[in-house]
């Protein structure tokens, strides 16, 4: 089952440098939107794991850039949901310009689940495996 969401960003000015090209870094929230869409329309965000007790600090990203976006540009960015039996939450994101469906950016993120204190969970929460359960990745 493919687990997947699409959200149209409006490139502001203060995401761009000097010559009205998207700053690199600004991918990086364009990510963080991507992931707070996935968690709003599938029950996982970040208030519901916090609600657990728990938190999903990222800890690997990556992210290749193929082409540039300028300000006034919609983008669109898709964000799916891959599965792991370990407890780690990993998505891949694809970034495209809306007007003409350019892929500008490729990349993925890994997230663990720890404690408050930033212990390491090494097996999956019981709620994340009922999330799993209820999606439809687990039978």
């Amino acid at each position: 089952m493919s687990l997947v969401v699409r959200k149209t960003i409006d490139i502001r000015f203060s995401e761009v440098d000097s010559m009205r090209v998207v700053w690199h870094g600004s991918y990086v929230k364009f990510l963080e939107d991507g992931r707070e869409c996935f968690g709003d329309k599938f029950g996982l965000g970040y208030l519901d794991v916090a609600a657990q007790g728990l938190l999903i600090p990222i800890v690997d990203m990556k992210l290749s850039y193929k082409k540039s976006a300028k300000y006034g540009d919609k983008l669109v960015v898709e964000t799916r949901f891959i599965s792991s039996l370990a407890a780690k939450l990993i998505f891949e994101y694809t970034i495209y310009r809306k007007a003409d469906m350019a892929v500008l950016v490729k990349a993925q993120t890994t997230q663990v689940f720890t404690d408050k204190e930033g212990q390491l969970l090494l097996c999956c929460p019981d709620f994340y495996i009922d999330w799993k359960s209820s999606v439809g990745i687990l039978k």
